[in-house]
This record gives C-alpha cells, structure tokens and sequence, in this order.
C-alpha cells in the first residue's frame, strides 16, 4: 500500500501507518497530537513535492487559514523534535526557504 491509498509509508526509519495512524522511528512509537499527525499525514501524501505555507495551512486547519504561518511553524517544530534524530538538521522534513516544506526520504 502507498500514501495515495492509506497505507504504510516509511521514508527511511520513519514508519507512518495513515490507516492505523501509527508512527513509529526506528521501530519505537511517536506520539503524536491530532494536528500533528494530520500535517505528517499531508506531507507524507505529497512526499518529494513542495507544499507551499499557504496550502499546507488550508489543508490542515482549514480554508480560513492561508496567512497564519506562525501556527504552521510553530507545529513543524514540533513535528521535527518527534520524529527527526536532530530537529536542527532535519533530515525527513526539509524546509524550503521563503515557500514552504518538503517531505524527502533521507539518503
């Protein structure tokens, strides 16, 4: 199974089960808020692909979020510390200066 049909995703040793809506890294479980896992599960849907801060904003919080990228950033950084070995170097969700965030597999 793949992101497009709600299955298992594992970028590396991130493991992201939509279905179960279970992560787990390196084989340990992450826990993750609503709101989190709904951003993973969006970047993880669109992996290697640009999301720019506004339509990340309308998919996870909703239509009437397009400017508020204080929320977006504040719930990456928290995103990173779950599931990035160095949250400071991330290695699964890159940021793309002055457009947004990308999901990567890491090499």
């Amino acid at each position: 199974m793949d992101a497009a049909t709600g299955g298992v995703v594992e970028p590396g040793d991130l493991v992201v089960d939509l279905e179960r809506r279970l992560v787990t890294l390196r084989g340990e479980p992450v826990a993750l808020t609503p709101t989190e896992f709904e951003l993973l599960r969006l970047f993880v849907r669109n992996e290697g692909k640009l999301l720019t801060h506004p339509t990340i904003l309308r998919e996870v919080w909703g239509p009437r979020y397009g400017t508020e990228s204080h929320y977006l950033h504040v719930y990456v950084s928290q995103l990173r510390r779950k599931i990035e070995p160095d949250p400071a170097r991330p290695r699964f969700l890159l940021t793309e200066p002055a457009a947004g965030y990308r999901l990567v597999r890491p090499s």
